[in-house]
């Protein structure tokens, strides 16, 4: 049985959900989202609370709900609060510029890399080595952070690179003649 879908998902105050046949419809302040629901799964909206329920006993039943009840906490987190994650440009000449929807890096190739964000995300530049990723969906907010990223990972022996502020970058020692 899964702990998780056992576990209520409280609302807060300006999210509404609407549960149909196939799909939950959540709306709030930054936006809608809609989660797939899974045949062995049902959503009871009591009040203030959602709670996730299996339709069978049975193991996939249960990773059903448990998976539905984290994907419903995610989606009601997003459009009341939202998710951000945080980028650093670490190295000499290394730097970000956001112009509206897109994002200008000088990451030291002969040429700025220009990335257009999706819709419903937000890319900010508080300075020219932070960059900001907010949107109300966590997968699409992950996904456009971890596209940035990947045009210069941090590299083991300086460290040089795009990397999560969280991040730690093991250094590796340079080879010995």
């Amino acid at each position: 049985m899964s702990r998780v879908a056992k576990k209520p998902i409280v609302l807060p105050a300006g999210v509404e959900i609407k549960v149909e046949q196939k799909q939950v419809n959540v709306k709030g302040k930054n936006g809608q989202a809609t989660v797939p629901l899974h045949a062995l799964v049902e959503v009871m909206l009591e009040g203030s609370q959602v709670n996730v329920s299996v339709t069978e006993e049975s193991k996939e039943a249960w990773v059903q709900a448990g998976t539905l009840r984290a994907l419903l906490n995610n989606a009601v987190t997003g459009v009341s609060a939202g998710f951000e994650k945080k980028l650093q440009l670490i190295g000499v000449g290394y730097r970000a510029q956001a112009k509206g929807k897109k994002l200008s890096l000088t990451l030291g190739f002969s040429h700025p890399v220009e990335f257009d964000a999706p819709d419903g995300i937000t890319i900010e530049t508080p300075s020219q080595t932070e960059i900001i990723v907010k949107g109300s969906s966590k997968h699409t907010v992950g996904q456009v952070a971890a596209k940035i990223r990947s045009y210069r990972p941090p590299e083991p022996y300086k460290g040089k690179g795009v990397r999560y502020t969280d991040e730690r970058v093991i250094s590796k020692e340079p080879k010995k003649k």
